[in-house]
């Protein structure tokens, strides 16, 4: 995508004094109004998510992208904003946690700052749930707590009638000098049901149109969208922010981590396995590997009768654990993938394909057996085993990253490794839990499998990276056929 060169952008961003207060519901409430309007809306979401982001991609019609100011320098939160915002449109934020909220004591990674960098309206989605006054102070708080955070109005969420949505209104204008924009009633939960800390994905949730149609309809009743569009259009313009690079930071060609030296701008077929399995993809990683001049081949490891004839392999993250049964019963594909791992085949792979990639998956005692490139059996858990940024070292040879290389990413998962050589292990842990001990990112043939997350806009080195090795593959291999298992 060539980005535009204006510089006039409206946006608003949407937060909250906490997480769970309804601000996705409320997003995706204003997205699909606006949509209603006749206005192309972009969506972005801040912080490292993929499910609120696809809830928020279903109501816009286009991809969601990522604003997280500790996976992203700020020169290129601007440049992949600037890039991804629709001339004649608007961009519509969501931001996570509190406002406020970030891993320091300066709240550098907080929404308060994204707004900052963006000069972007802050709309506060207020949960008035048993309060009324209270919801003032805590929203003077929030203007003095740092009155450079461009806080423009607020909507009320969660309210018990007309009357107690009159006094927290008039408690709020009074006080706070800031309008209320409107007041959502209590949302049947089953509508937007929660797991996993966020919304259910959305290929799992049936009725999501549906949900979204709701949610529109709300906010087309109950929002004040014409003040909404003002604020937003009321916005100051952006200094032009640099291009997105054509194809990322190229790795050294001294690198003996990487021997095959061929220019990322050649076409290679990539597979991305994407189903409701394996669901989780930074819109902008798969951009960079098509700006390296792949092809992406979307494949599903529930349906395939085998893996297609790729140069290469990627796989996201997901909940292979609720389709444990369906992924162990495709036994074809398995065989498949494993015997082209064992061929060279580069594959890289995150959390929910990590995962897959193992030995077995314990689930309550059943073990399902998964494809059986790693030697690793994963366990389950009723609590998160890993939870937030990480930080990781590459410090042992890998086909994908030169040693010493510093990786920012996020993890966030219930399963961990219950049999693990970590002799194999290619990461040294900064921050975070990763696989075992301190470790992470598993390597094994031309596989790098880690419980990391990353964003490639962050980590430029990896679509470059991985369209090398997928050169390096298809030069020396006797071409294949498709598989039949």
């Amino acid at each position: 995508m060539q980005p535009s060169t204006y510089a006039d952008f409206p946006r608003l961003i949407l937060s909250a004094l906490r997480g769970g207060a309804g601000k996705t519901t409320l997003s995706i409430g204003i997205i699909g109004a606006l949509k209603s309007l006749g206005r192309s809306v972009t969506p972005f979401k801040k912080g490292p998510d993929y499910i609120d982001a696809g809830w928020l991609a279903l109501a816009a019609g286009r991809p969601c992208y990522n604003l997280d100011s500790y996976l992203l320098s700020r020169e290129t939160i601007l440049s992949s904003f600037q890039a991804h915002v629709m001339p004649e449109g608007i961009a519509v934020i969501e931001g996570n946690r509190g406002i406020y909220d970030g891993i320091d004591m300066e709240g550098s990674t907080s929404t308060a700052e994204l707004a900052k960098l963006l000069q972007a309206p802050v709309i506060l989605c207020l949960d008035c749930t048993k309060t009324t006054r209270t919801v003032a102070a805590a929203v003077l708080g929030c203007q003095m707590f740092d009155p450079e955070t461009p806080i423009r109005g607020v909507i009320l969420n969660r309210t018990s009638g007309k009357r107690h949505e009159r006094m927290v209104q008039k408690s709020i204008e009074y006080h706070c000098g800031i309008p209320v924009l409107g007041a959502l009633p209590r949302l049947d939960e089953q509508r937007f049901p929660e797991r996993h800390m966020g919304l259910v994905p959305t290929p799992e949730h049936p009725w999501a149109r549906q949900a979204i149609e709701e949610a529109t309809r709300l906010a087309s009743t109950h929002l004040d969208l014409k003040w909404i569009l003002e604020l937003a259009e009321a916005a100051p313009d952006l200094p032009a922010a640099p291009l997105l690079p054509e194809c990322g930071k190229t790795p050294s060609k001294n690198d003996p981590n990487i021997s095959d030296h061929h220019s990322p701008r050649s076409s290679v077929n990539i597979g991305v396995l994407q189903d409701s399995a394996f669901q989780f993809y930074y819109p902008e990683n798969l951009e960079a590997l098509e700006r390296c001049g792949a092809t992406l081949v979307f494949l599903s490891a529930l349906d395939e009768a085998s893996l297609p004839d790729v140069d290469a392999l990627y796989i996201g993250g997901g909940f292979p654990e609720t389709h444990a049964e369906r992924l162990a019963a495709n036994v074809s594909f398995r065989s498949s993938l494993r015997k082209r791992a064992e061929e060279g085949l580069p594959i890289y792979a995150e959390c929910g394909g990590l995962m897959y990639l193992g030995e077995s998956l314990l689930i309550r005692d059943v073990r399902y057996p998964m494809a059986g490139v790693l030697p690793i059996v994963f366990g389950l858990f009723k609590r998160p085993q890993g939870h937030g940024y990480t930080e990781m070292v590459a410090d042992r040879p890998n086909p994908f990253f030169p040693e010493g290389t510093v990786l920012k990413g996020h993890e966030f998962h219930y399963s961990k490794a219950i049999e693990c050589p970590e002799g194999q292990t290619v990461f040294s842990m900064r921050r975070g839990s990763g696989l075992i001990g301190d470790r992470d990112g598993f390597c094994i043939h031309r596989t790098v499998a880690t419980y990391t997350h990353i964003h490639a806009l962050g980590t430029p080195e990896w679509a470059p990276s991985l369209i090398r090795n997928a050169l390096a593959y298809r030069s020396r291999r006797i071409p294949h056929s498709h598989e039949n298992g």
